[in-house]
């Protein structure tokens, strides 16, 4: 009896271990909503098949390579029969959405089911963690073993951004097809491409070449806040229409939409220097070298400057296929505009108030010009009217002009009630609290736990309103931040921890299973060459 005792107890032990190691082997980032381990595992080589229809061959490809890179060999594709098995199933949609999946392993193979392609897409990126760690990177295997499991997952939220500014430091293509990739593989689906401001015009506009022959070139750059130290260097940059199509391409492959801004009627330096009549003060003539919020921006009071910027939207709307186009419309400084005879008389005879009044108004004549092309308008909260710096004098209680209703309000900075003012109004919103998703901060001021514990939603919002939130976005400004490796640090590791903000359940979430699967993360990115705090 007690020998039959203690063979029960060996046997418990036993199993408990087996399923620590094998709950270790499924770690993954972010972490699925539902996993269920079982006993067993199936048995996966390179001479396994892929099985799916024509409509998921962007999917194959992709998968193709991950395997090829470990098994030195590329799976056959077959339409029937067993193997890792890639399905749509339109019946899925009200259960996975167009971004959930479900993955299991079984004795009859690897089966990826969707109700969409990027479902697929995204079951593939949780199945490379799935992995060996130094599968795709390391020594070519023959042979590997994958645990028996089902998991069924989908995102908490449809908006899920990583934000470059690459006015103030331009990185270049390469660059930025890396960072699509990390998008990838942590299922973020916005590429939030931050192109013109005060330091430099980074995108080709075919109808006004000065944009990129003067806006994309500064002679300088300070080093610091408040500083009269300089680099000594020029810099610049732009890209080319075809290498925006080029990055878009790879980007959709990825399944990730780019979201361009184009900033005004603020932040308009780079422009001005290129076409001194577009100008509000009358004295711009170069490229800022310096940062912070400068006191140009565009007369809006003209229609010229009007039409120079639907025509800069038309050709930005013709090249990205995505939904939603983002204004900016930040940090506006109205002392100059108040100092502008135009623009004085522009508001009087159309019965606008204050400046304030002007930039709605202004804000929503683009958001219907936007709005006729078949897109939507985003801005940063300041569009909405509120006086966010507290160094404006106005209110959006005082303003006449109300935001269109079709405007996405970006959050960005302000008392977090005002998000409940922007759903409670009707506006979806993106919430960017900086406190909070500011890459550029430092890691004392924003650590990794506390990008790992923000929630878009905020505490006390009522319920009915939370569907208006759509996700959020974090964002990396490249003010002090000149080089890829800098930026690299400031990005990595807490673009792990985001990827969770945006596809976890808050109930799934847990910080301390997080670093433990980061740990794999950073084996990968040591690999890759990307550098991390």
């Amino acid at each position: 009896m007690k020998c039959k005792r203690l063979l029960f107890a060996m046997l418990v032990i036993c199993s408990t271990f087996w399923g620590r190691s094998l709950g270790q082997e499924v770690s993954i980032i972010p972490k699925p909503n539902f996993i269920k381990v079982e006993k067993g595992s199936y048995k996966l080589s390179g001479k396994t098949s892929i099985v799916a229809s024509e409509d998921l061959e962007n999917e194959v490809v992709y998968l193709k390579e991950i395997l090829k890179s470990g098994f030195n060999e590329s799976p056959k594709l077959k339409r029937k029969g067993k193997g890792i098995i890639l399905e749509l199933d339109s019946t899925k949609s009200q259960k996975l959405g167009e971004e959930g999946y479900e993955l299991s392993i079984s004795d009859d193979g690897i089966k990826f089911t969707a109700a969409q392609p990027r479902g697929i897409f995204y079951g593939i990126q949780t199945f490379r963690q799935l992995l060996p760690k130094e599968f795709e990177y390391e020594n070519k295997k023959a042979l590997i073993e994958l645990p028996f499991l089902t998991i069924v997952d989908k995102p908490r939220f449809s908006w899920r951004a990583f934000m470059l500014d690459e006015s103030r430091h331009f990185k270049g293509m390469s660059t930025v097809k890396k960072l699509i990739d990390q998008l990838a593989l942590l299922k973020m689906n916005t590429f939030h491409w931050h192109l013109t401001d005060d330091q430099g015009w980074r995108i080709e506009i075919k109808k006004y070449p000065q944009l990129t022959k003067i806006g994309s070139q500064r002679k300088d750059t300070q080093t610091a806040r408040k500083s009269d130290e300089r680099t000594g260097e020029p810099h610049g940059g732009f890209y080319t229409q075809d290498e925006i199509r080029e990055v878009i391409e790879y980007a959709k492959e990825r399944h990730i939409t780019i979201v361009p801004e184009i900033e005004m009627p603020g932040h308009a330096t780079a422009a001005v220097a290129s076409y001194n009549w577009l100008g509000t003060l009358g004295t711009t003539k170069e490229v800022s070298e310096t940062f912070g919020k400068l006191d140009e921006s565009f007369n809006v009071a003209d229609p010229k400057v009007i039409r120079f910027l639907k025509d800069v939207l038309d050709e930005v709307m013709l090249l990205f296929p995505g939904k939603v186009i983002h204004i900016g419309g930040d940090e506006v400084n109205f002392e100059p505009w108040l100092k502008n005879h135009v623009i004085v008389d522009y508001m009087k005879s159309n019965n606008l108030n204050s400046p304030m009044d002007l930039q709605i108004s202004f804000t929503n004549e683009m958001s219907n010009y936007i709005d006729k092309a078949g897109k939507r308008m985003m801005g940063w909260n300041e569009i909405m009217g509120h006086d966010i710096h507290e160094d404006r004098g106005y209110t959006a209680t005082e303003t006449s002009e109300r935001l269109a209703s079709s405007a996405i309000v970006h959050f960005w900075k302000g008392e977090l009630d005002l998000i409940g003012k922007a759903v409670e109004d009707g506006y979806d919103v993106v919430n960017s609290n900086h406190w909070d998703t500011y890459l550029d901060y430092t890691y004392k001021r924003l650590p990794l736990a506390k990008s790992y514990a923000f929630d878009p939603i905020p505490d006390g919002l009522e319920e009915k309103y939370h569907s208006k939130i759509v996700g959020f976005g974090t964002q990396m400004w490249t003010e002090w931040v000149p080089t890829v490796a800098s930026m690299e640090k400031q990005i990595f590791p807490r673009l792990a921890a985001y990827s969770e903000v945006g596809w976890t359940n808050l109930s799934d979430k847990n910080f301390e299973q997080f670093q433990q699967a980061l740990k794999r993360l950073k084996y990968i990115w040591e690999v890759q060459g990307v550098e991390y705090q």
